[in-house]
């Protein structure tokens, strides 16, 4: 089954996308100027995939590497409808896609394999970490490549072993470094600081969601606010209570109206404020080393599961689609866990 759309493209001319379904296999598009252009390609296509010549013939051979890469930046990184990139993370992702773009995207689709990658991530020499997430971009291009633009029939970076990972980082503040930081924080000349610490503590929010929060995601009255943007791309509800509530009621005594930001730039309204000067010199004053900005999220799982929350209910709260990341907390509830083992034990065997 075939069908054709026109569209108007940005310069005004006409654009004929073709989606070709065929049952057992792979769905194809092409977009094209003439509609006679698209016709053809149709009927040549149809032809081609029931003689079993089509495959790793034509568009895997018409489009190179870079033209993938280009496409994923420029069409599908700021507009796609099953998440929301932040401007950050779309700058991130372009920075490393331009890195492979130079290295490999010269290479039509078709002549790409997993060795051609595996040799690339070789000659990087950045921490494992960094080198799996050049990777994991790769990876997510090659997808989209296959599931919506049938430019490729197979993921080839997905045959790719990414480098071995260190155990996941928990840093988290002792008492005392947390009242220091506090401290250093509410003595800021930044008014926002205090208030941003507080809520990233208590609720567990990444510093995206965090800065992205408008005054329409927050329900004071019920002590709520809704993620709309995670980084998972699911809403997530997130409850605030204690000191983090009454800082947001305050906050709202002082709500700017010309933007809806809770914490927007004192020049760029219509931009989160930067918060990374304030944040070191309230670091530098408190005399906390090895600690950034996302270690608030660390603090913030490692406290719950102290007080006896599940990691189940860790993973719910942080916004973690499983518990593969939540298992790092699992050794700061063995208190815990050992409590409920010897209760275990004392009901079927009885107390010594």
């Amino acid at each position: 089954m075939a069908n054709i759309k026109e569209r108007l493209a940005k310069d005004g001319t006409k654009r004929f996308t073709c989606d070709i379904r065929l049952k057992g296999y792979p769905p194809q598009r092409a977009t094209f100027k003439r509609l006679t252009d698209a016709k053809k390609w149709i009927q040549d296509t149809e032809s081609a995939i029931r003689e079993g010549r089509h495959f790793k013939t034509t568009e895997a051979k018409k489009h190179t590497v870079g033209d993938l890469i280009d496409r994923y930046c420029t069409e599908y990184l700021p507009s796609n409808k099953e998440r929301t990139y932040s401007d950050r993370e779309q700058k991130e992702r372009v920075q490393k896609l331009g890195w492979w773009r130079e290295k490999i995207g010269y290479l039509a689709l078709a002549e790409i394999t997993p060795h051609i990658i595996d040799e690339h991530l070789g000659t990087m020499t950045q921490s494992n970490a960094t080198v799996t997430k050049y990777l994991k971009n790769l990876s997510h291009v090659f997808s989209i490549g296959v599931k919506k633009w049938g430019w490729i029939n197979e993921n080839p970076a997905l045959k790719v072993t990414a480098p071995q990972q260190p155990a996941g980082r928990v840093r988290f503040l002792n008492e005392d470094e947390r009242e220091r930081l506090l401290s250093a924080c509410k003595e800021s000349p930044n008014n926002y600081l205090y208030t941003c610490v507080v809520l990233a503590i208590s609720t567990g929010m990444r510093q995206a969601e965090l800065m992205g929060l408008t005054w329409q995601d927050v329900n004071l009255k019920e002590g709520v606010i809704i993620l709309h943007k995670t980084k998972n791309g699911e809403r997530r509800r997130v409850p605030v209570t204690s000191l983090a509530l009454e800082l947001l009621h305050e906050h709202a005594k002082i709500r700017r109206i010309d933007t809806t930001l809770l914490f927007p730039s004192p020049t760029k309204p219509q931009k989160p404020i930067e918060l990374k000067k304030s944040w070191l010199n309230a670091m530098t004053k408190a005399g906390i080393t090895d600690f950034h900005w996302h270690d608030l999220r660390h603090c913030t799982a490692s406290y719950l599961v102290m007080n006896g929350a599940s990691l189940a209910e860790v993973a719910e709260i942080l916004g973690h689609k499983t518990l593969q990341m939540t298992k790092r907390y699992a050794h700061l509830s063995d208190g815990h866990v050992s409590g409920i083992v010897g209760a275990m034990n004392t009901k079927i065997f009885g107390g010594v």
